[in-house]
């Protein structure tokens, strides 16, 4: 029987590459790759004939998971919902823990991206709270209580 072997990355595509990975290495990771791919493989994969797709894999530095930024050159890329809200279908966060949520929080502030909501504590062992980056891309930031 096939099994799954490890959870290796999140795929997220957006419209501006630089900006949006600026703000996951200004959240701590670590840029392991950037390349173009076209041709037969990713037409298979996605489904789109004659695409070109930038991509930029960051990791933690601990070598985790890892989130794969996919811009598409061609066809042009469709719009999302940028303002969507926790209940909408689909993929809504992506979840990171943090050593002091209140200094990322501030942090994330002086550059322009905003909480969700407000930052919530639960039965006192995390401390968490969603800020929208850019493009309306959600991050969970959780802090463990001690």
């Amino acid at each position: 029987m096939s099994r799954i072997m490890r959870f290796d990355h999140v795929g997220v595509t957006v419209r501006d590459l630089n900006k949006v990975t600026a703000f996951f290495v200004g959240l701590g990771l670590e840029v392991e790759g950037r390349t173009f791919v076209e041709g037969d493989f990713i037409d298979t994969v996605t489904a789109i004939p004659d695409s070109r797709t930038e991509i930029a894999m960051l990791r933690t530095s601990d070598g985790g998971t890892g989130v794969e930024l996919s811009s598409f050159v061609r066809p042009d890329p469709q719009p999302g919902s940028p303002a969507a809200m926790a209940n909408e279908l689909g993929l809504r966060s992506l979840s990171f823990e943090v050593d002091d949520l209140q200094a990322r929080v501030d942090r994330l502030a002086a550059e322009g991206y905003g909480l969700v909501g407000g930052i919530g504590q639960y039965e006192g062992a995390w401390r968490m709270a969603y800020v929208r980056g850019p493009e309306g891309i959600i991050v969970s930031l959780a802090e463990r209580l001690s």
